[in-house]
């Protein structure tokens, strides 16, 4: 039997054990199922929304991605993020004080960014790691008629971008191999730029997550993570059980992005891409979410429908549907290798 792969387990092993260890609490409103972002608990009056999520592929400026990549999972929820926590393990005999400090001045910033309060965790020295890695978990809660998931997305409904792809990976390109895409011929300012991508335009879905619910009726939210948007589709439509007909000219996808993708050999639709926000509307209700992005300074685009099951999830290139690309490991995978790779 072969060993797994770098990234995310395999759809169907998950579901596979999922199937195995269905939740005994009534409670439970949404359990473990792929394509969901987080766990939906009944608290009476409200729902606690639950996540927790690693940073395993970035070393720059962790203690900032950490929060926001579980802030992220809340807020397709339709929730605000609450309470965070973090368990940090770090690499024996290449640890300082001084670092840890940075890292928890980093987590401070994103919350106050978030308005979120660091409540606990873990932290400790662990031998045999190779590098630093911060295990998130957020709690928040939102009112029960206001919850979204990924599985909510209703046949006929408008299929919504904001920002670009991929946003994330770009970032951590940009970071964690600035000298090897010089190399490749990426101009210096494209580098920088990208490098800024973790701050602004942001890899925090949280304001147009808000702005979006707040201006109609979100059907379905997902974060494209890794495997970027290609994978994100999938669990989408895997979660709901509908297609989806994506237009590739219509997907944003952002210059710098495409650009350290073309240097090192990666399909921007499969690489990873926090800080983009995958969302379904009803089509009369696509404008004024698209034009609520917009004036909280979001680009949002529409990008394709929601379609019966039985046409499968298909990316459109000139007018001809093809199944859209799957990447059961994330593009940038194919950068860092097993030994050193990203989040």
């Amino acid at each position: 039997m072969p060993f797994l792969p770098v990234g995310k387990l395999p759809a169907e092993l998950l579901q596979r054990l999922f199937a195995k260890y269905v939740p005994a609490d009534p409670r439970v409103i949404v359990g473990p199922q792929v394509g969901e972002d987080a766990a939906v608990l009944d608290m009476g009056d409200r729902y606690l929304v639950a996540t927790t999520d690693p940073i395993t592929f970035a070393t720059d400026e962790m203690g900032w991605y950490a929060l926001h990549v579980n802030a992220n999972d809340l807020a397709v929820r339709g929730a605000a993020p609450r309470w965070f926590m973090a368990t940090v393990l770090l690499p024996e005999g290449k640890s300082r004080e001084a670092q840890v400090e940075q890292l928890f001045a980093e987590v401070a910033e994103a919350c106050a960014a978030v308005g979120v309060s660091l409540v606990g965790g873990h932290t400790e020295v662990t031998a045999g790691l190779p590098r630093p890695i911060v295990v998130g978990a957020m709690l928040g809660e939102v009112d029960k008629d206001r919850l979204v998931t990924t599985g909510g997305a209703q046949i006929g409904d408008a299929v919504l971008l904001t920002k670009g792809v991929p946003l994330e990976g770009a970032s951590i390109i940009a970071r964690e191999r600035r000298e090897e895409a010089l190399r490749r011929g990426v101009p210096a300012e494209i580098v920088e730029r990208a490098r800024g991508f973790l701050r602004s335009p942001g890899i925090s879905v949280v304001p147009e997550a808000r702005a979006a619910c707040g201006a109609a009726r979100v059907h379905a939210m997902h974060d494209p993570t890794e495997g970027g948007l290609g994978t994100a589709c999938w669990e989408m439509a895997q979660a709901a059980g509908v297609g989806l007909r994506i237009d590739r000219e219509r997907v944003p996808v952002l210059p710098e992005g495409r650009r350290l993708c073309e240097a090192f050999g990666l399909d921007p639709i499969g690489t990873i891409a926090s800080g983009s926000l995958l969302m379904t509307v009803a089509p009369e209700d696509a404008d004024a979410v698209t034009n609520a992005c917009r004036a909280a300074g979001i680009d949002c685009a529409a990008i394709g429908r929601v379609t019966p099951a039985a046409d499968g999830v298909a990316l459109v290139s000139g007018g001809h549907p093809r199944p859209m690309p799957a990447f059961p490991q994330d593009e940038i995978t194919r950068i860092f290798g097993t030994s050193s790779c990203p989040r």
